[in-house]
C-alpha cells in the first residue's frame, strides 16, 4: 500500500509542474488598443494578406497570402505596427478560428466595419501564451 502512495505521490510532483507552466506570459507589445468597444468583441474591418507571415512566438499567428483576416484591435504604441485578429482555416471542414497578433504591414483593408474609436488597456492576458 505505502509502495502504490510513494508512486502516486512519485507521479503528481512529475505531472504538476507541466500544468502549472503550461501557459506564460509574454512582453507586452504595448499599453493601449484601439477596438470598436470595450471588449474589443466587434470586428473593426476585414483584410486580405498581402504576403505570408510566419510568427515569431506564440502571441503572433501565422497568416497566408490572400487569407482574410478580421481585426478586432490595432495597438496603439509603436505606430500601431501590430493589429489582434482572426484568421479562419483555409478549407471548409476547419472550423477553428486562430487569434493573435500579425504585422499590419502584411495586410491591406478590404471593408471597414466599425470605427476603431475606444482606447483600451492591455492586460497580461492579451499578451499570455498556452
Amino acid at each position: 500500500m505505502e509502495h502504490r502512495i510513494f508512486l502516486l505521490l512519485l507521479a503528481l510532483c512529475c505531472v504538476l509542474p507541466l500544468v502549472v507552466h503550461a501557459g506564460r506570459q509574454m512582453p507586452k507589445l504595448s499599453d493601449k488598443k484601439l477596438c470598436a468597444d470595450a471588449d474589443c468583441s466587434h470586428p473593426i474591418l476585414i483584410a486580405r494578406a498581402l504576403e505570408d507571415f510566419y510568427p515569431q512566438d506564440c502571441r503572433f499567428i501565422p497568416i497566408r497570402q490572400g487569407q482574410v483576416i478580421y481585426v478586432y484591435a490595432m495597438l496603439k504604441d509603436r505606430g500601431n505596427l501590430f493589429w489582434a485578429g482572426s484568421v479562419q482555416g483555409s478549407y471548409y471542414g476547419e472550423q477553428e478560428a486562430r487569434l493573435g497578433y500579425f504585422p499590419s504591414s502584411v495586410v491591406e483593408e478590404t471593408h471597414a466595419l466599425m470605427p476603431a474609436t475606444v482606447e483600451v488597456k492591455t492586460d497580461k492576458w492579451d499578451f499570455y501564451c498556452y
